[in-house]
């Protein structure tokens, strides 16, 4: 289970690195009430969303690659290492001076995470999973994510609004996950021509782009108090479920539910506290970004966020 967890911390840091620049691209651009396509087309123009998609692109590579040594149940939660890295990576980029509160944040979610892993230990599960039983894992986590999202869209910008959408984001980062395991497996299994064939391979290519868009609307929507824990812990409990009810992985029950909730606990206390301290904010959205000229209607998110 070693290699797995390094590559997906790797992945984590990779993706951390995107976040933090696509987090500076997505303040930049007009702000929308609607989901609008033209977002991606106006984030296309900016050098930081196109570095950052870069960055994302090497984590998609290496969580691919913990996804064929690994379980789902165990790359997935990793993830979560994310949001303390943001702060380490952005930290360090942006100069921004980080707080005790945020530093035993980090040490929270460290340590809720080793807890959780060690406690339920994730094993065995198939590498591939048959044609049929991928409808209703795509009808109930995508029917799911739907409605998160057009929950979402009907609010207005601020926090609800930033939290459904980056719910449904993680849900459909989840999903990408899961099939893009089923597809390395071919891929490994039968080589290229297989990979290019089994539809998998461009289910989670779609949901993956999609799931990117998302996330671009949420960080648009509101502070990061509201999108970093939804997005967060949706991805590592949907992980989790995924990984047992897809591929059959096994989790160890009876007495150690007890120390994996407590690690749950931890975890997301750890990841609520440090979404809520100003160091964050300030990695993920530069004070010199604050002034730039926003519409009446941004002005409560943006106001949220410095007050944390």
């Amino acid at each position: 289970m070693v290699l797995p967890i390094v590559l997906a911390v790797l992945a984590a840091s990779s993706n951390a690195l995107g976040t933090v620049l696509q987090r500076r691209a997505a303040l930049t651009v007009p702000p929308s009430t609607s989901l609008r396509v033209g977002l991606i087309m106006d984030l296309l123009r900016r050098p930081a969303w196109l570095v950052g998609i870069a960055a994302v692109t090497v984590s998609a590579t290496l969580q691919a690659m913990a996804l064929v040594t690994g379980s789902l149940a165990v790359v997935q939660p990793v993830f979560v290492l994310e949001l303390p890295l943001a702060l380490l990576i952005g930290g360090a980029v942006f100069r921004v001076h980080r707080s005790r509160k945020a530093w035993w944040a980090v040490a929270c979610i460290a340590g809720g995470l080793a807890t959780l892993l060690f406690s339920l230990a994730p094993s065995g599960g198939r590498d591939e999973v048959p044609g049929l039983w991928w409808m209703p894992a795509l009808l109930v986590v995508g029917g799911t994510a739907t409605a998160l999202v057009i929950a979402g869209v009907r609010r207005p910008l601020g926090v609800g609004r930033a939290a459904l959408l980056a719910a449904g984001a993680a849900l459909g980062n989840t999903l990408a996950a899961a099939l893009m395991k089923s597809s390395m497996a071919v891929l490994d299994d039968r080589g290229i021509d297989a990979f290019l064939r089994t539809w998998q391979t461009y289910g989670f290519a779609v949901i993956g782009g999609a799931s990117l868009w998302l996330l671009g609307a949420a960080m648009q929507a509101g502070p990061i108090i509201a999108s970093q824990p939804a997005l967060t812990l949706t991805d590592a409990v949907s992980g989790v479920v995924l990984g047992i009810t897809l591929y059959g992985e096994e989790l160890r029950t009876g007495i150690w539910t007890v120390p994996a909730l407590t690690g749950f606990a931890l975890l997301a206390y750890g990841i609520t506290a440090l979404s809520r301290t100003q160091c964050l904010a300030n990695c993920l959205q530069p004070r010199e970004e604050n002034h730039a000229p926003v519409s009446s209607a941004d002005r409560e998110p943006a106001v949220i966020a410095q007050s944390r």
